[in-house]
């Protein structure tokens, strides 16, 4: 299957970050290379760093980024690596830097990577898959009160524990196999009323899955703290969302960085001396337009938080 992906919020993440026509930037969600590839077309000295854990993401991305030549430099890495990714390329400060945090259109639709509850293929979801642990050894090695915790924290489903103990039941004749095999536990869990709603029953627990074997929330907030630490001071991080669990871990570090002083009110001067250290581009996150809806549905959740370092 050829790897393609519809860039989310591609001009407004390019024109917020106010590229630089020679400057240093890292694409810590590189996938095909589509934010990337606007990004060096604005600016004809501007140098990349493309990080990604899909090895298939960045073949696509050095395919699509050949003509940039050397200008783009490619790390099979997590973006939560970006301190030693950088200092590896002798860098010390980067102008800009940006992170989609979606599944990319590749991974949802090729039916081989376990990712989507509309195709049946066996239980995988790993972003890396030279990485151990699958979306198998989740759903049948984990007993079901720590299904349920998951679901219930990463999926935020309503059903955690009734789906849980499908799965538990289920798993006492054979394991749990496939994608398929998965959707229909999940639907036997949630009251035939509430299928009907939110859109596919299995949204949320397959998000939930997902998030564990990637280790997703476990490393986004230390990896926002090491992105603006590499930024130059006027540099932005410009960060895409696609589920309110890692919108309100940007947005918590976003506002950590713009508070001032911490004094409380009733003292007559400030003594600790706090001073903003970033601020925000945008007071409300930015969301899809008309257009880019009718174009791409899966637009629909993402949301961009542009943040810019302060001297």
């Amino acid at each position: 299957m050829e790897f393609s992906h519809v860039s989310v919020l591609l001009e407004e993440s390019i024109n917020a970050l106010s590229v630089k026509q020679v400057g240093i930037y890292v694409d810590g969600t590189l996938g095909g290379g589509g934010h990337s590839s606007r990004l060096l077309t604005h600016s004809e000295n501007a140098r990349l760093i493309g990080i990604d854990r899909d090895k298939e993401a960045l073949a696509a991305a050095r395919k699509r980024l050949e003509k940039f030549g050397d200008r783009v430099t490619y790390c099979h890495a997590n973006y939560s690596q970006i301190k030693e990714i950088l200092k590896n390329e002798g860098i010390s400060q980067i102008d800009g830097a940006i992170l989609d945090l979606g599944v990319s259109s590749y991974q949802l639709d090729n039916a081989g990577r376990g990712f989507s509850y509309n195709h049946d293929a066996a239980l995988d979801m790993r972003m890396d898959r030279s990485q151990g642990k699958t979306a198998y050894d989740v759903v049948n090695g984990y007993d079901k009160i720590r299904l349920a915790k998951i679901f219930r924290d990463y999926g935020e489903e309503k059903f955690a524990e009734r789906i849980a103990n499908k799965i538990e039941n289920f798993r006492q004749t054979k394991p749990v196999e496939t994608t398929f095999e998965l959707v229909e536990l999940i639907k036997e869990g949630i009251p035939a009323a509430k299928r009907r709603e939110g859109g596919h029953p299995a949204k949320r627990v397959f998000q939930a899955i997902r998030i564990e074997v990637n280790g997703e929330l476990e490393v986004l907030k230390q990896s926002i703290q090491d992105f603006f630490d590499c930024l130059k001071p006027g540099g932005r991080l410009a960060i895409i969302t696609f589920h309110s669990l890692e919108d309100r871990i940007v947005k918590n570090c976003f506002n950590d960085f713009c508070k001032g002083c911490t004094c409380p009110p009733d003292f007559p001067i400030c003594v600790c001396g706090n001073k903003p250290k970033g601020r925000l581009i945008f007071k409300k996150p930015v969301i899809a337009g008309k257009q880019e809806l009718e174009n791409n549905s899966r637009a629909s959740c993402a949301k961009l938080r542009v943040i810019e370092k302060l001297g």
